[in-house]
């Protein structure tokens, strides 16, 4: 099994050119599969939709999420989708299982004094500050995913045209707008903190990374998140803020604001647009804005 495998993971990352996480992602959900297949004395070859839904019913037994179970499920069938083609299995009446019904959850978001109450959080005047300031500023100016965010090398940020050149799902580039308050604040960072915090690396050996840590070495995305959900406990705002959460932000600020939905389309690097609309939710401050516009007892 493990052979096959190791094939398709391979395909996955050289041939699709499939991000690391995906890839990662993808053999965990897999190898859970053949795990349930080996238990159950099932050889991957002889896979049909009752196997499937067998296995289908075992994660809703162990209550996993509506949206997991069809991760795993879209894992399972791209798997074997290969085997088929690489004539292990000889028959695809798996096809016919039909992907659960996801739960429609709105994006949380931030109201944008909720915005302005996090970066103001922030403190400002230290190295550290001076950096994460700059990091709230471009997660929200820009929508970038803490992936994205931890990958950026200077040499895709251009301050003076105000553009960055970001490396998405799959490896696809795209070409982001940042407005003024992210430019000033990334500005000073590199003015008056990355050549500071550059300094402490014990390797001297400077790979063009945007954002440091503090022994001036690439930020991971871990750390991202920690400090966006630190300066979100200082606001007041509770632990539930991510960087995710301040994507969302960016992206329902913008449609709220009359934005193109394509445009935001392609500023989010979504494949599809059926992913962006969700973002096209109405808040409860353009509803109140509706009404007393429109209603003759308002």
């Amino acid at each position: 099994m493990n052979n096959y495998l190791d094939k398709f993971i391979s395909v996955l990352r050289i041939e699709k050119n499939a991000a690391t996480l995906t890839v990662n992602n993808y053999n965990k959900d897999i190898q859970q599969f053949l795990s349930f297949l080996a238990e159950a004395g099932l050889n991957q070859s002889l896979v049909d939709y009752r196997c499937l839904r067998r296995y289908l019913a075992m994660l809703k037994g162990y209550g996993y999420a509506r949206s997991s179970v069809a991760r795993k499920l879209a894992a399972v069938r791209s798997y074997l989708r290969f085997l088929k083609r690489e004539k292990v299995l000889t028959e695809n009446s798996w096809e016919i299982v039909s992907t659960p019904k996801r739960e429609k959850k709105l994006p949380q978001f931030l109201y944008t004094d909720e915005v302005d109450s996090l970066l103001d959080a922030s403190v400002h005047g230290s190295l550290l500050g001076y950096r994460d300031l700059a990091i709230l500023e471009m997660l929200y100016g820009a929508g970038l995913r803490v992936k994205e965010l931890v990958d950026l090398n200077l040499s895709a940020v251009n301050l003076e045209e105000g553009f960055l050149l970001v490396r998405g799902k799959g490896r696809k580039e795209r070409l982001i707008p940042i407005g003024g308050y992210a430019r000033q604040a990334v500005a000073v960072y590199l003015n008056k903190s990355r050549p500071f915090l550059l300094a402490r690396s014990k390797t001297k050996n400077d790979d063009g990374a945007l954002f440091l840590n503090r022994f001036g070495d690439r930020l991971s995305d871990r750390s991202v998140r920690r400090l966006v959900g630190e300066y979100s406990r200082k606001a007041g705002q509770g632990s539930g803020v991510s960087p995710h959460v301040l994507r969302h932000s960016f992206a329902t600020h913008l449609l709220n604001g009359g934005a193109d939905l394509r445009a935001v389309q392609e500023m989010l690097g979504h494949a599809s647009l059926s992913t962006t609309q969700v973002y096209t939710h109405v808040t409860k401050d353009e509803l109140k804005k509706t009404y007393l516009r429109f209603h003759p007892r308002a």
